[in-house]
């Protein structure tokens, strides 16, 4: 090759290779090019993932400690080389500033939008807004990896708040024994998963009827007769909370006992089957409390002419000194005494002293003064609590019906027998053994069986939409507002 046009050509490769030097050196990198496009601020076009990584991984490792949700969310970052999701992905869609949107308006769910680190997110958003704002490298990555965790933190917060609540009703209720869901490692990593934004944000909000209208009713400043403003809002606020727990049914077919309103129904495909008073426990707390517990379980049989096995608490604190003033309490109300042994034994040949006390049990015939009535329905808790007739009706004119010793009595036990078992034979039976002059107790099995919920709400939607508020009965309420009050949304100034 001449010498002139070897000179020529190196020249040309010279050249060539500067221009590629230089327009790789002006080309954004895949993590710069959506950000610079977004927001113009020239400091973008110099990110790269090598500077950004070892930025975000000494800010997670300070600030681990300090995260809620520390460990899923350095697994899930560790796990994809600690590449931003947030920032990269939603930021420059404008999705950051949708979830802020959703954070304002939480106050619509009675919460306060700071729980979700409103303000903080939203100042670090904005600069990214501001183009003038983040003027260096090293402070566009740390505003980035700062953003990053703060942003996967709260949306987890958010969406656990929504879809579970605030409060673990089983830590805070001394007799609550409902199944309630609780967010796990797995409910929480689906924030990082997310495709769509709105959908997901739209996915997560509370869809049931009633909860919509007292979120209606709160934001439009709803007071309830004869409360004050303060105090609707607070009853409003605190059961939105207990509407979020997951613990409601899942089927078409249930019994729904509503403590603080005394009343019960029974529920087919969204339909009210029955309706009726109940009396629930007094109000009372403590080692031997009569308060009615939260619970969730099937009715598995119904117990025609019952024997009732009395509680030692009652024996205790009741009959023994029903005794005391009436030797013949026993014999009058038909109930049996019987030894350690099981054996049954003569009440009269026992002295009643303050050594005998504890070493027998007491059971009462079936019968027209049997204290469960006729019949009573029967489901598995810890509490030994079931529904039942009752031969007392007269408290069920009353507007308080905390009369109990814990258990649930019926207002209607046939009509509640007939919609549990319909019209066939079970049904006619139990009509039939319930006459008997002669009563025996007869177990008559419950298939499929049928949940049942004791549940507390003291504001809720009842019949035509309209709202209603009970009083607190067991102070649950106040329970709750002490763990919630610093969480729950500011009274807005008029």
């Amino acid at each position: 090759m001449p010498k002139n046009q070897s000179f020529i050509k190196s020249g040309f490769i010279v050249i060539l290779a500067l221009i590629l030097f230089q327009g790789c050196k002006n080309k954004p990198t895949e993590l710069a090019d959506p950000l610079f496009k977004k927001f113009k601020n020239k400091i973008f076009e110099e990110l790269d993932t090598a500077g950004y990584n070892p930025v975000f991984r000494k800010i997670l490792k300070e600030k681990h400690s300090e995260l809620k949700y520390g460990d899923i969310i350095d697994n899930y970052y560790k796990s994809h080389d600690y590449q931003p999701l947030f920032v990269y992905k939603f930021l420059p869609k404008d999705d950051l500033k949708l979830i802020l949107d959703h954070y304002a308006k939480v106050t619509e769910h009675g919460l306060n939008p700071e729980l979700f680190n409103y303000t903080e997110i939203k100042q670090l958003v904005d600069k990214f807004y501001n183009k003038k704002s983040i003027k260096t490298l090293d402070e566009a990555y740390k505003t980035m990896a700062i953003l990053e965790l703060k942003s996967a933190e709260s949306l987890i917060d958010y969406s656990n708040a929504l879809q579970f609540g605030l409060v673990n009703p089983r830590k805070i209720f001394p007799r609550y024994y409902m199944k309630t869901l609780q967010p796990d490692s797995a409910s929480m990593v689906n924030v990082f998963a997310i495709h769509n934004m709105r959908a997901y944000l739209d996915s997560i909000q509370p869809k049931n009827n009633g909860y919509k209208i007292l979120q209606k009713a709160l934001t439009e400043n709803y007071v309830y007769p004869d409360l004050s403003e303060e105090e609707t809002r607070k009853a409003i606020q605190l059961n939105l909370e207990r509407l979020r727990w997951k613990n409601k049914p899942t089927t078409d077919h249930y019994v729904w006992v509503n403590i603080a309103d005394y009343t019960l129904k029974f529920v087919d495909s969204d339909t009210i089957k029955l309706a009726m008073k109940v009396c629930v426990g007094k109000n009372t707390s403590g080692k031997n409390g009569r308060q009615t517990p939260q619970l969730s379980s099937e009715i598995y049989n119904a117990q025609v002419n019952p024997i009732w096995n009395v509680p030692e608490s009652i024996v205790k604190n009741e009959i023994y000194g029903k005794m005391t003033h009436n030797p013949s309490y026993i014999t009058n109300h038909n109930m049996a005494v019987y030894n350690q042994n099981g054996k049954r034994i003569n009440p009269d040949s026992i002295n009643w002293s303050a050594g005998s006390k504890g070493k027998y049990s007491f059971k009462q015939a079936p019968g027209d003064y049997n204290s469960l009535g006729k019949i009573k329905f029967q489901f598995l808790n810890a509490s030994s609590v079931y529904l039942h007739d009752t031969p007392a009706k007269s408290p069920f004119k009353l507007t308080v019906r905390a009369v109990s010793h814990g258990c649930v009595r019926l207002e209607k036990p046939l009509e509640f027998a007939k919609a549990l078992f319909g019209e066939g034979a079970k049904y006619k039976l139990i009509q039939k053994e319930m006459k008997e002059s002669n009563p025996t107790p007869r177990d008559i099995p419950v298939n499929p069986k049928v949940p049942v919920f004791l549940d507390y709400m003291t504001c809720f939607v009842g019949d035509s939409s309209q709202i209603q508020i009970r009083p607190d009965i067991y102070k649950l309420d106040k329970i709750l507002y002490s763990k919630m009050k610093s969480s729950l949304a500011p009274i807005a100034p008029k």
